[in-house]
């Protein structure tokens, strides 16, 4: 069944093309209106099902490599820092197939492979190194908030997993700690960004994407466009379960 709700609004100028004159035929308006949006229904649920793609993404030495060869070649595999993409193909019992995608974390490529995925994501998952957190948080807090303030990904509304990995660390931060910590990062990394636009732009308007509300810190929760979960994961000891039950619910 479709979500009504997820639906965006058809213009209603859009839809009266023929206008009502007296004595006209009311029902083949009515006709019309119906047909315009069972096209836009259709065409929706299209752009949809095409959106079949999961987006590794997250910095280098993170464990994405590792996540995905669990996944896809059920085993580890020897991984190194890449600057190339993996693709792969994730059955799902009972919903089809998921294309995998990981995204390399170096710097100077992975924005270009992720621009070249994004349109076709239907999930994205970030995974970060809970035990490195501290040394890392700024630059895993700017990625993020790079790839949760794009347009394409505010306008597709994939469903977002931050993938806690590394957990079999004793010291490892557990997914409620990380995602207090992120939060404050990303509220002050949102204050500099905000004012440097501010500063640049004509008349001090803001013509950039705001991510979260206006007039409080920063929350997940309050990115409307956008459903963003938390959970933990190992890759080291295949302990990959909050991931697959991810996956299984968004596929």
């Amino acid at each position: 069944m479709v979500n009504q709700s997820a639906i965006p609004h058809i213009n209603q100028t859009a839809v009266d093309i023929c206008p009502v004159t007296p004595g006209s035929d009311q029902s083949g308006l009515v006709k019309v209106k119906i047909l315009l949006r069972f096209i836009f229904l259709f065409v929706w649920r299209k752009g949809r099902v095409s959106r079949r793609g999961i987006c590794l993404v997250g910095l280098c030495e993170s464990g994405k490599t590792l996540i995905f060869s669990q996944l896809i070649y059920k085993k580890a595999v020897e991984s190194f820092t890449s600057m190339k993409e993996n693709v792969g193909v994730l059955d799902i019992a009972n919903k089809g197939a998921l294309k995998l995608i990981d995204i390399p974390g170096h710097e100077r490529v992975r924005q270009r492979f992720f621009d070249s995925y994004k349109n076709t994501a239907r999930g994205i998952v970030f995974v970060l190194d809970s035990f490195s957190l501290n040394k890392d948080i700024r630059d895993v807090a700017e990625y993020l908030y790079t790839i949760l303030s794009d347009p394409v990904v505010s306008s597709n509304r994939p469903q977002v997993l931050i993938l806690c990995n590394k957990q079999d660390h004793p010291i490892a931060k557990g997914p409620q700690v990380i995602q207090s910590v992120l939060e404050k990062e990303m509220n002050v990394l949102r204050n500099t960004q905000t004012n440097q636009l501010e500063a640049v732009a004509e008349g001090g308007n803001r013509k950039s994407f705001y991510l979260g509300q206006e007039g409080k810190n920063f929350e997940f929760a309050d990115i409307r466009s956008l459903r963003v979960e938390f959970a933990a994961s190992s890759a080291e000891t295949e302990d990959l379960e909050n991931l697959k039950k991810w996956l299984q619910s968004v596929a």
